[in-house]
């Protein structure tokens, strides 16, 4: 894919998943944002900083599948080459944990049962899509380098120093 093809279409599947997935049902969750802030002094500068960090994150993770794997996280648009550099040196799945990362940032901010109910069904859904189609079609697209990568990379929680493999 050429790499202009691969920011436009990761851009769009940016904003269909994700934005639909951390943004769109939460805000419809908090009655479109319009609940007040939490009452717990901390939550909301909390809350604040995990969602601006992971958005960051998410960011980051998207423009690697463009510029390094010259595709997708889209299934129907795969990148080319297994995306092992940038944020992906600390964990294999930091879109999935930037998204939950949104989501528990909404949690604080609104103090919303509704969000956190929804941020671990979102959880689940995605740790079963990982195991059940993600590893398993990664494994047969690239090899021995992915289960290379798997072994030496955590899925959820981060290794603090970067894997250099």
């Amino acid at each position: 894919m050429r790499p202009f093809s691969a920011i436009a279409g990761s851009a769009l599947f940016l904003v269909a998943a994700p934005g639909a997935v951390a943004g769109l049902v939460p805000w419809l969750l908090t009655d479109h944002y319009r609940n007040p802030l939490s009452a717990v002094p901390a939550f909301v500068p909390a809350g604040s900083i995990l969602v601006v960090g992971a958005v960051a994150i998410l960011l980051h993770a998207f423009a690697r599948f463009a510029l390094e794997g010259l595709g997708t996280p889209a299934p129907v648009a795969p990148t080319e080459t297994l995306v092992v550099g940038g944020i992906y040196r600390h964990v294999r799945n930091p879109m999935y944990v930037a998204v939950l990362a949104i989501i528990l940032g909404q949690v604080l901010i609104f103090s919303s049962w509704a969000v956190m109910v929804y941020g671990l069904i979102a959880a689940a859904a995605m740790i079963s899509f990982v195991k059940a189609y993600e590893e398993p079609t990664l494994a047969g697209r690239y090899g021995a380098e992915y289960e290379t990568y798997r072994r030496a990379v955590p899925g959820w929680l981060p290794r603090l120093t970067p894997w250099r493999g």
